[in-house]
């Protein structure tokens, strides 16, 4: 149950009529999310949605017009209720993180269970977006909960950030990696033990000995300043990860004219391009201004990559069985998201789906 409803007040009216009065029909939209527009996942929502809904309806000629309210920024709801917000219609449209809930929604973190499946953020919005248009049981994980998915969101890959450097996986012994509960299985085939916590205590626990290292993305590494007390950065590129995306509640949805919801469909593609295209932009500028903070960067070697790879625990497998006690369809999802990843022409790191 959300108890958001006071913070209504905060959002922004916006719309953009071009047609005289007598010939618009206007359809009035809520769109939000519980982070800001600076990241790189949420900000698409507005320069991509909000920003070429009505002049992708003018250009085809519909009489339709979105009157949109803008609720970005938590000024709606926060982050643990991005998925009700959508499903009950506090908003009419936003960002959907499935990583927070792994019981709702654990299709969608299926590249949780599949590191190393590919490195490229552009295959990836693919395979997701194609998974989400073709498999029934996609489909239905979101109907479920009152929604329309329109398209994913993605991160970045993974790399270390160490005290010293790690050139082999025998230096990762002893040591304590910071990361997100979900990563612990990535370093169960290491001697690390992985120290579960949230980005933002991450520098002063670096400092203070809590850790000796992380396990994180360069775009949430570099704006926290994590090369100043863990300095060597180890690309080893777990690949990016989808974790949810915009999503349309279905009731609404249902009472949308045909016009209005083909140019939705459209930008929902298109947002998770620009989503990605902004992924590899801000990587790519995060580990070259670490570089130039005095940061020492170097890839993880390809033999010493390949075997932290290989000593990894099946955790696709895992990830079947936990859901299929559930009555989830995982074993075929795994499958097809495997033969997803090849037919985009990537040869995966690990065979997650061998011998299901």
């Amino acid at each position: 149950m959300l108890h958001c409803f006071k913070y209504a007040a905060a959002a922004v009216a916006f719309g953009s009529l071009t047609l005289p009065a007598s010939a618009v029909e206007t359809i009035n939209l809520t769109i939000a999310s519980s982070h800001p527009l600076t990241i790189p996942w949420v900000g698409p929502l507005k320069t991509i949605v909000v920003d070429k809904s009505n002049a992708r309806l003018e250009a085809m000629g519909s009489n339709y017009r979105i009157n949109w309210t803008e609720a970005f920024g938590g000024s709606l709801y926060g982050f643990n209720d991005t998925l009700e917000a959508v499903s009950d219609g506090l908003t009419d449209i936003g960002w959907i993180g499935s990583l927070f809930e792994p019981a709702k929604l654990p299709l969608q973190n299926i590249m949780y269970s599949t590191p190393f499946a590919t490195s490229d953020v552009n295959k990836t919005v693919a395979v997701m977006n194609n998974l989400n248009q073709k498999s029934e049981a996609m489909k239905a994980e979101w109907e479920a909960n009152n929604v329309v998915f329109l398209g994913v969101c993605v991160s970045d890959g993974y790399h270390l950030f160490t005290k010293k450097p790690i050139t082999k996986i025998e230096d990762l012994d002893g040591l304590k990696i910071l990361g997100a509960a979900s990563a612990a299985p990535w370093l169960a085939g290491t001697n690390a033990t992985l120290v579960a916590t949230g980005l933002p205590a991450q520098y002063s626990q670096l400092q203070t000995g809590v850790g000796d290292g992380s396990l994180l993305i360069a775009t949430g590494a570099w704006p926290l300043k994590i090369h100043e007390v863990a300095p060597y950065v180890t690309l080893i590129d777990t690949g990016p990860l989808t974790f949810g995306g915009l999503g349309v509640n279905k009731d609404k949805w249902e009472t949308l004219p045909d016009d209005v919801k083909k140019v939705l469909t459209e930008l929902g593609n298109e947002y998770s391009l620009e989503n990605a295209r902004l992924i590899e932009e801000r990587a790519a500028a995060a580990l070259t201004q670490m570089k130039e903070g005095g940061a020492t960067i170097a890839e993880l070697p390809p033999e010493e990559r390949k075997k932290f790879i290989e000593t990894m625990p099946n955790v696709a497998l895992t990830w079947v069985e936990t859901n299929e006690k559930g009555g989830v369809p995982a074993r075929q999802i795994m499958k097809d998201f495997m033969a997803e990843i090849r037919a985009q022409g990537d040869t995966p790191g690990r065979d997650w789906d061998a011998g299901l």
